[in-house]
């Protein structure tokens, strides 16, 4: 049997419950939100509690989790000092790993091209290589991306997770159900429109 990663024992609040799972070298984990604005609250939760940022007594991290963060700047570094590839890579990414130089292979990406300028699938593919050039126990989502981008991604992933890694992927469809080892679908303990209000989402 593979490495134990993670082992959940199911996380209960006021709110949601989460059934129990384990996180093993090679499993790629969905874990299914809904396409509701309160999902981002619960994602946000469970990637604090997964990446051991916040503790919770029913989850234990045998090994440290890397979120995929979403390329984000202020209106203006965006508009007067656009970050390029380059400089994101070099401050982001291991240089000795192949997936420092991975986008490029996108030919008319260059060191020298405004992230500003690229669609979302491609944005997320630098985000996603930097982290995996350091680690290849990630968590990450799929916002803003088309079904080509997702499934790009996902089988990306899944390659680099094969042997002796491990991914938590937050989805809010099934549209990558068939790329996991385990599905796992919350349960709401409230009505979604009424957490909003009380969230104020």
């Amino acid at each position: 049997m593979k490495g134990l990663l993670i082992e959940c024992k199911g996380i209960e609040t006021d709110y949601f419950y989460i059934p129990p799972f384990n996180v093993r070298e090679g499993d790629f984990v969905v874990i299914r939100l809904d396409n509701h604005a309160v999902s981002t609250y619960v994602e946000e939760k469970l990637i604090a509690i997964f990446t051991g940022k916040e503790k919770h007594e029913n989850v234990t991290i045998y090994k440290p989790y890397t979120f995929v963060k979403h390329f984000r700047e202020s209106r203006f570094k965006d508009r007067f000092f656009p970050a390029t590839v380059g400089e994101y890579l070099s401050k982001n990414a291991n240089p000795k790993s192949e997936f420092a130089s991975k986008i490029y292979e996108i030919n008319w990406i260059n060191k020298k091209t405004h992230i500003n300028r690229l669609e979302g699938n491609n944005r997320k593919l630098i985000s996603l290589y930097s982290v995996l050039s350091k680690t290849n126990n990630i968590i990450f989502d799929l916002a803003a991306q088309d079904w080509e981008g997702m499934e790009h991604a996902a089988k990306i992933v899944k390659d680099e997770i094969e042997d002796n890694g491990s991914a938590i992927l937050f989805d809010w469809t099934d549209d990558l159900k068939n790329f996991s080892t385990k599905y796992i679908k919350i349960e709401w303990l409230i009505d979604l429109d009424e957490l909003r209000k009380i969230l104020n989402y």
